[in-house]
């Protein structure tokens, strides 16, 4: 069985199946082992002997990105993933902390490196003809490498930066190879199967549950430059696409689309991804005509949590061994929740608690070059994550929110993600972003951006009904302000970013409701 990225692009290195589709194109899989075999040589040829040979990619998902990314398993040095929504100082500084000696771009991304400090790094516009004619005359073979092993680093891919700046979060082979094995047994992915990419490459959840699915399957990898929801049904029909990988919100944006009759009139089987919701789940398996498996795991994988047949609605499933969740004050366990007649949590306050990996590090291997943020997530020899969550009684999981989602309002302690559930119940609603504003006395206010789903409607009339209406609705819940926004900013990963949203606060051209401090009416400011 392969344990390295490496000896699964070998075992392709003659397939004459599609290997990856893009456009109106095809290339083998013998083609692009040949081409990434031609493009390390390449690399190795520039490298500096007394630096670890990295190699940034700043591309959108173009063939280009994935010969660069087998380029680096060919020829074993460790390709870092730079986030091409990045400007700036912002973009500069992720290349220096990778350590870059080399950063790949193409046309569209080079005008995006003008002017800023690189420490260094050579810069090649993949579309140039030095480029071309380097790689053309190199040989395409693939022997003739160091061997790398099964815990060597086979990218640099950093986080979201939702809560911070970025960090780059060492991702073994070992970690590759499994998330692929694992996840093409389960959906039975072969050579004839599609697997539709329109997550960034440059992030975990395309490395892990498109690219490393589609190698260990032997299938095609299907590229779109970024995602649309309104291209999505059209692509997933032109390459016939089979499997689809998500994060963050890309279903709720299709299903705010217009529903056409003949929607389940597609190829697609599976939808594999994390942090959609349960209506949303439910919804695209129906009008798609697929079925859509959600789990929970973030960029270090140190913590994991996967649905099961029997998970509860809200649940995001059952975790690994030794993922708990814990009081960070205490470092103890957080009791089980307990539900009242309702369906909510009667002991939030201490049922709520950090996802934590009680054994350690699990699968993370740390940041690069960032020992301090490192020792802070393996405080006290356990993995803390950062998200809230709680259990249930048979030890099902449901999330909170991140830990600046909780909200202290009134004195009551509130977490953000179940309110947005409850709020989702909505049929206007295609989006609920809970957060907490400050309160003029003491403690937060609540506030909520609510994205509606395309053509519908909603006044503060209907919210106040509807709100009156769920009996798990907390009082101190009821939002005191209502943004009603077209969209929500974002990461490249479709994760909203909520600081942006908490430091604009009310301050915004959007329309916002306000509740009576203590009534339930809303108006418009």
């Amino acid at each position: 069985m392969p344990e390295t990225v490496q000896q699964l692009v070998h075992a392709l290195a003659d397939s004459t199946a599609v290997g990856i589709a893009f456009e109106d194109r095809t290339w083998t899989w013998a083609e692009t082992v040949g081409d990434a075999a031609a493009r390390a040589r390449v690399l190795r040829s520039w490298a500096d002997p007394d630096r670890p040979l990295h190699v940034g990619v700043l591309m959108e998902n173009t063939p280009e990105l994935v010969r660069a990314l087998l380029a680096g398993a060919v020829g074993a040095h460790v390709t870092a993933g730079i986030n091409a929504t990045r400007r700036g100082e912002a973009l500069a500084a992720d290349v220096r902390r990778a350590d870059c000696q080399v950063l790949l771009t193409d046309a569209e991304h080079l005008p995006l490196l003008d002017g800023l400090d690189l420490g260094g790094a050579r810069v090649v516009d993949t579309d140039g003809a030095e480029w071309a004619e380097l790689t053309g005359a190199a040989s395409r073979d693939v022997d003739g490498f160091a061997e790398v092993g099964a815990m060597d680093t086979f990218m640099l891919i950093f986080t979201s930066g939702t809560s911070g700046e970025p960090k780059a979060v060492q991702v073994s082979n070992f970690m590759v190879v499994m998330s692929g094995s694992v996840l093409s047994e389960k959906y039975a992915i072969t050579p004839e199967d599609v697997c539709y990419c329109a997550m960034p490459l440059f992030h975990s959840n395309a490395i892990m549950a498109s690219f490393a699915v589609a190698l260990s399957g032997g299938a095609t990898i299907a590229l779109a430059r970024k995602f649309s929801a309104t291209r999505f049904l059209a692509d997933v029909r032109s390459f016939g696409a089979t499997y689809m990988n998500y994060v963050g919100k890309p279903l709720a944006y299709v299903l705010a689309t217009p529903e056409q009759p003949d929607d389940a009139d597609n190829t697609l089987r599976v939808a594999f991804g994390n942090e959609a919701s349960d209506r949303d789940i439910k919804e695209f398996e129906r009008r798609f005509g697929c079925t859509v498996w959600d789990g929970f795991g973030s960029t270090e994988t140190a913590v994991i949590i996967t649905r099961t047949d029997d998970t509860p609605l809200g649940s995001i499933g059952q975790p690994f061994d030794g993922v708990a969740v814990y009081d960070r004050e205490t470092r103890t366990e957080c009791p089980r929740a307990v539900f009242d007649e309702h369906g909510a949590v009667a002991n939030l306050d201490e049922a709520v608690g950090e996802l934590v990996n009680t054994q350690g590090a699990g699968f993370f291997s740390g940041y690069y070059n960032d020992e301090a943020a490192t020792a802070a997530r393996l405080d006290g020899g356990m993995y803390w994550s950062g998200d809230l969550g709680y259990r249930d009684e048979a030890g099902f999981v449901y999330l909170a929110g991140r830990t600046d989602d909780w909200l202290r309002v009134d004195g009551e302690n509130l977490a953000a993600a179940p309110i947005e559930a409850l709020l989702l119940r909505h049929p206007a609603i295609s989006q609920a972003c809970v957060y907490a504003v400050p309160d003029a006395n003491v403690g937060d206010q609540l506030m909520v951006t609510l994205v509606l789903r395309d053509d519908a409607k909603l006044g503060p009339a209907d919210l106040e009904a509807f709100l009156a209406e769920q009996p798990d609705l907390s009082p101190k819940a009821w939002p005191r302000y209502v943004r009603i926004a077209d969209e929500v900013p974002t990461t490249a990963t479709n994760k909203v970013i909520k600081r942006q949203l908490r430091a604009e606060g009310t301050d915004t051209t959007d329309p916002v409701w306000e509740r009576e401090e203590r009534g339930r009416s809303y108006a418009e400011r």
